[in-house]
């Protein structure tokens, strides 16, 4: 019987475990302080990663896999006789996207089925997992990718980010609103609509009162969540997840809670100190 092979990359920010556990093909995207290049989760971990940018004071550069990449990834599974399922980082963010499909055009037509998470870190890895647990469930590629476009836009990915240094640094706030957040101790928080990384709203104070909020948010909508995983998604925060397991699991009792630490692409943009819930809704 054909076996179905499910792919991510890396910026899905499963933990090694789950990866493991569910024989998950990664792709790593990379990372690059000039002139050496990484692959994310890889050759570099978040910490290095912060370590090189707090004696730089610069932000590496992210890219996209190759459709190479893909392809020599893609092509031992293929030659055994599987099918291949891969998620992807949202093409609204990256090109990882576009060059899946290149590369899936390398092989005959539906053996590579390449799904756009429209989504990031583990709003991808929820998905990711749920297509692991239907392939070994016996499901087909049709019921995977069909299950896959109805639960997509029911993910809900939002997360605190503790200072705008990085977004500074990126390009993506001014100099100014860098310095009107750190000196009003503001924090924005992000979430993620339509493929894109939007700002919500903005908490004024401390990362507590951040959190709070971000947990306020969720709790509200507790009878529209989908109780049966929960991702709560740090760089550099993990007393703060366990903080935020606990209340969580104290007032929704979901199935299951998986704190995982996000990568070296979602760090390298977001900063340390990031952390987010991540769940479907019903």
């Amino acid at each position: 019987m054909t076996s179905i092979k499910i792919f991510a990359d890396s910026t899905c920010d499963l933990s090694a475990d789950l990866i493991k556990q569910y024989e998950i093909g990664i792709v790593p995207l990379y990372v690059t302080f000039e002139p050496d290049t990484y692959r994310d989760g890889i050759d570099l971990t978040p910490a290095t990663l912060y370590a090189k940018v707090a004696e730089t004071g610069k932000l590496p550069l992210t890219s996209a896999p190759s459709p190479n990449d893909f392809i020599k990834a893609f092509t031992p599974f293929v030659e055994k006789g599987d099918q291949i399922i891969y998620i992807s980082l949202s093409s609204e963010l990256s090109s990882t996207y576009q060059n899946a499909l290149l590369a899936a055009e390398e092989f005959e037509s539906g053996i590579v089925n390449v799904f756009d998470s429209l989504n990031l870190t583990t709003g991808i890895g929820i998905q990711v997992l749920k297509a692991a647990r239907a392939a070994q469930a016996g499901q087909s590629v049709e019921q995977i990718l069909k299950m896959l476009a109805e639960i997509r836009p029911k993910v809900d990915t939002e997360f605190v980010i503790d200072s705008l240094d990085y977004l500074h640094k990126g390009g993506r706030c001014s100099g100014m609103q860098n310095i009107m957040a750190s000196l009003l101790k503001i924090r924005p928080v992000i979430k993620v609509i339509d493929g894109k990384m939007t700002p919500a709203y903005k908490v004024r104070g401390s990362r507590e009162k951040a959190f709070e909020q971000m947990v306020s948010n969720a709790l509200a909508n507790k009878d529209n969540m989908d109780h049966g995983t929960i991702f709560i998604t740090e760089t550099m925060a993990k007393e703060d997840a366990l903080k935020l397991r606990d209340t969580i699991k104290e007032k929704v009792n979901p199935d299951e809670i998986l704190l995982t630490e996000a990568g070296c692409v979602i760090s390298s943009h977001c900063g340390p100190k990031t952390i987010g819930i991540i769940y479907l809704k019903k």
